[in-house]
């Protein structure tokens, strides 16, 4: 087997998805109240936040009604326009401000930990009740202290890391669909046709 696919094995069997399981639960509490979860991350990690909220918005592998989820980068003329009069430091707490609620979501990647506009985002969600959570690396870096909760990956490697994340994401959605699903049976609401 390749060093590569030795190494994403190894991180998979050490991360704690334990945790991320747990996140779902919450999460899909969340989202069913009217809830909304945030995600932000810059570069490959901006990729994984917009696959997450993709996943919630539209469907992960069954159908279901859609679910309130932001990527904070995908919005190039807010993100643009925040970077201009600004700075690129406040990109993400500026729109955490502007759409988060108290008992919302902030999903902060970072394979570093290190990206100060994410740093500086949590520290925005924890100032107005968000609760806010982390996916990095094995690093020690300053994001987790700022974060609610945070998973580390067990490897030093960005493209193993972020290819953990993608899991983890995966795992995440599947919990949240699970959830939804057994509250919708609960109350007897199923998805809603397009057009009704």
């Amino acid at each position: 087997m390749h060093p590569h696919l030795t190494e994403l094995q190894a991180a998979l069997r050490e991360t704690e998805t334990e945790r991320v399981e747990e996140w779902g639960r919450h999460l899909a509490g969340v989202l069913a109240a009217g809830g909304r979860l945030l995600v932000c991350g810059n570069g490959g990690s901006a990729a994984e936040a917009q696959h997450l909220t993709a996943e919630l918005v539209g469907r992960f592998e069954s159908d279901r009604r859609p679910l309130a989820a932001i990527a904070l980068h995908a919005d190039t003329s807010s993100v643009t326009a925040i970077a201009n009069d600004y700075g690129y430091r406040d990109v993400f707490a500026r729109q955490v401000r502007a759409h988060g609620r108290p008992g919302d979501v902030l999903m902060c990647l970072s394979t570093s930990g290190a990206s100060e506009n994410v740093i500086i985002a949590a520290m925005t969600a924890r100032e107005i009740g968000l609760t806010s959570w982390a996916l990095t690396g094995a690093t020690p870096s300053t994001l987790p202290a700022v974060c609610d909760a945070t998973v580390r990956v067990a490897s030093t490697s960005p493209s193993t890391v972020q290819e953990v994340h993608l899991a983890l994401i995966h795992l995440l959605c599947s919990v949240v669909d699970s959830e939804i699903h057994r509250a919708d049976a609960a109350t007897g609401q199923g998805r809603q046709e397009v057009g009704a």
